[in-house]
This record gives C-alpha cells, structure tokens and sequence, in this order.
C-alpha cells in the first residue's frame, strides 16, 4: 500500500500527527473515518498522486497520531482541535492552502476547518455525512439502530472504553461489517493496520472522546456559526453511499444546501466506505471537481 510515499509524523498544536505524503502538483489533504486511519485511501492515494502532493493524515486519537488525555469539555477532541491540527501539519509540509477530500469523522473535522480557517481550504469534497448537528437533530429509530455506536460511544467512561479494549477486533468485525457491504470492501492488509492502531493504548479512549466531543461541544460550535450567520463559501462537493444508512435516512444535499453557498453532490452506489469499495467512481467524481 501507498508506493511511492513515505511515512512521518509531526508535532503540532500540541500533539504528534501521522501522515504519508507523496506526490507532486497543489496539496491535498485526505481525513479519515472512525474506526479506521488513512489507509482507508490505499486504493485512490495513488491515482490522486499523479495529480496532487497527497497529505494523508490519521486524526488525533486515531492511527499511529498521539492520543491526548480526556478532558470535562471533551474539548481535546473537538472538531476545532481536530481542524488546528491538520491546519497546523499543512502549514509544518508548507502548505499554506490546500484541498481536502474527508469521509465520515474526517469530513467532519474538514467541515470545522473550512469554517475556521476559510482561506486555508480551495476546495473539498465530503463524502457520506450530514452535517453533524442536523443528524443529531433529526435521529429516528432507523439511525440510532443502524448507528448504534454513535451512542455507545458517548456513555461515560470508562465502560465504552473497556468493552474496546476488552475485544478490540469483535468491535473492528461489528462496526464495519455490518455495513451494506460487509468486508468485501477491505483488504486483509488494510483491516491488519485498523485493528494494530486500535490495539494501541489510549485509541479506545481517542475515539469515545471524538463521538463524545461530536456530541457535546462540537454541537455548541456548530449551533453560534448557525446564529452567526456563518456559511461554507468554497466550491463543496458533497458523496454518499446510495445504498448506505446517511443517504436512506437523511437528505444530504438538502442539509449541506443549509450551511453551504457552492455546494453540489450526488449518491453513488456503494455503501458507506466509498473509498475502498468504490475506488474508480470516487476518483472520476473527485479528480474532475478538485482539478
């Protein structure tokens, strides 16, 4: 996986960050999902290579990036953090602007980037999600059951922890392949790298304090651009899965047409993990907006 880059880290507003970066042309930055890392670009990172010096970062609290303490405000994890850090890394690679194309917690941490740091961004694609405070808002039996870990994830610690690190591949097997696709879509090098990062001490923590964060400050975040009248104001493209839960239980386009200016979108069919099971149509849809 990912010839041709090479693997680093950096410290940055705070903590260590793991990227690859390889190829040559304007930056691009690529954001990861829950339970995963930046591996999930293994099979696009190259092809976006011949376009784009490729960024591809593991989130705080995921992959091989540290893994700060908990705090009372989940404020280590907020989106905000989240968004200073690979703002910070960009401008470490010397990147002062750059593109993004994020999936699933990712794209939440771009969606909070873009809105605090709008001259950083050019362009981004998000691919399946609503916005995070309108999901919540608009949560029926069909998500929360298909969604269950959103709010697994958010009890108290330290009993989601624990039931983690308890068994961490049973919880890796569960999120994942109870998808539309099941493990179809995953090679077995690329679920061998999201079950070594989630062994790590301190990832299970990482993620119930990013859902925890989600829901709690991030939702405050969130709630004053609303009042503030703040809008996305870049060419946004917007992706989901046609046969994934995001698309059957929300309206994408609609929701992202509330707090974006320029934004355009579509349901591809795949499920929720665009990126490895439907390399090819990502690629034309992303190459032919980010170029």
């Amino acid at each position: 996986m990912f010839a041709g880059f090479s693997k680093d880290q950096r410290h940055v507003n705070g903590v260590d960050i793991a990227y690859r970066i390889g190829g040559n042309g304007p930056a691009l930055l690529l954001l990861h999902g829950h339970p995963q890392t930046h591996v999930i670009w293994h099979k696009v990172a190259g092809q976006l290579a011949t376009h784009f010096t490729v960024v591809a970062a593991d989130l705080r609290g995921y992959g091989d990036s540290g893994k700060p303490s908990a705090d009372e405000q989940h404020d280590h994890y907020s989106k905000r953090e989240m968004a200073r850090d690979a703002v910070e890394l960009m401008k470490a690679l010397g990147f002062e602007q750059f593109s993004i194309l994020a999936h699933d917690r990712g794209a939440r941490v771009a969606h909070r980037l873009a809105l605090d740091h709008p001259d950083a961004v050019q362009r981004m694609v998000l691919l399946d999600i609503a916005p995070t405070l309108s999901m919540y808002a608009q949560t029926n039996e069909a998500f929360a059951r298909a969604y269950w870990h959103w709010f697994f994830l958010i009890r108290p610690a330290p009993l989601p922890e624990t039931l983690i690190e308890a068994d961490p591949e049973s919880y890796l097997r569960s999120v994942m392949g109870s998808r539309s696709a099941g493990f179809k879509p995953f090679t077995d090098e690329a679920f061998g790298e999201y079950l070594r990062c989630l062994k790590q001490p301190g990832a299970a923590r990482g993620i119930c304090e990013d859902y925890r964060a989600s829901a709690s400050i991030d939702l405050d975040h969130d709630r004053a651009d609303i009042e503030a009248g703040h809008h996305l104001n870049l060419p946004l493209l917007v992706l989901w899965g046609a046969e994934g839960t995001v698309g059957r239980c929300f309206e994408p386009l609609k929701e992202w047409q509330h707090v974006a200016t320029d934004v355009r979108g579509k349901a591809l069919p795949a499920g929720h993990y665009i990126a490895e099971e439907a390399p090819e149509l990502l690629l034309a849809e992303a190459l032919d907006f980010l170029r």
